[in-house]
């Protein structure tokens, strides 16, 4: 039998790399990407496409909601705020889930799931994959199980009552470390990833993001294979 269609919103970082590797055991794969106006997305994008060369994803669709840089309100799309680096008073992992960080796009995640909603009812996808973290993450209130179980619910009062599609979020609670792991398990190409908040050559080492995916790495045993200042 022909597998079912599932769309993977694949941003090119490494929870993302690890959410298609999973979704590749039992799904043809349509990889979704979003540009928003985000510092590294020249970045994003080229890790994007190398991805899903190697998933070998028979759908591709590149979407630009420019209009959250025009919102702004968030560190990674408007200049004159810092991107906040581990140590500072501003860092959310300094004190973990004590703040909502200013790397956090305002509402992000329904922008993208919603797009790819739109998207699913006309391929007739049966599964959107997303590599939201709860548990081990900047404290992002749309990286939360709830917010996940909600939109399912959005989606099946707003969409055809034939379309049959779920979010799925294999990553919601697991440790950086762990999905390092799975990620080996599985061969995810790590080295096709980027993660960076503010860098597009070398990766900081310095912003959350960064610091997020060394520790996961460190802890997980295994070297990080992207080039770090």
């Amino acid at each position: 039998m022909k597998k079912d269609l599932a769309i993977v919103l694949v941003s090119g970082g490494m929870d993302s790399c690890v959410t298609s590797a999973i979704a590749h055991r039992q799904y043809r794969l349509a990889f979704l990407h979003v540009n928003y106006g985000q510092r590294t997305e020249a970045r994003e994008l080229q890790a994007f496409k190398e991805l899903a060369d190697f998933y070998h994803a028979e759908k591709r669709l590149i979407v630009s909601i420019e209009h959250l840089k025009v919102i702004g309100g968030s560190a990674l799309t408007d200049e004159t705020i810092a991107v906040p680096e581990v140590g500072s008073s501003h860092s959310a992992i300094r004190i973990p889930q004590s703040a909502i960080p200013s790397t956090y796009v305002p509402f992000r995640n329904a922008h993208l799931l919603s797009i790819a909603v739109s998207w699913a009812e006309v391929i007739n996808a049966k599964k959107i994959f997303i590599g939201a973290v709860e548990e081990d993450s900047s404290g992002y209130p749309d990286c939360r199980e709830t917010f996940y179980q909600a939109f399912n619910k959005v989606i099946e009062m707003g969409t055809k009552p034939e379309t049959r599609v779920e979010i799925v979020t294999p990553l919601i609670h697991l440790k950086k470390a762990e999905i390092v792991k799975n990620g080996m398990e599985l061969g995810a190409p790590f080295h096709l990833t980027w993660s960076c908040y503010q860098a597009s050559e070398k990766a900081c080492g310095k912003c959350e993001s960064c610091a997020l995916r060394l520790k996961g790495f460190k802890e997980a045993g295994v070297k990080d294979p992207i080039p770090y200042e």
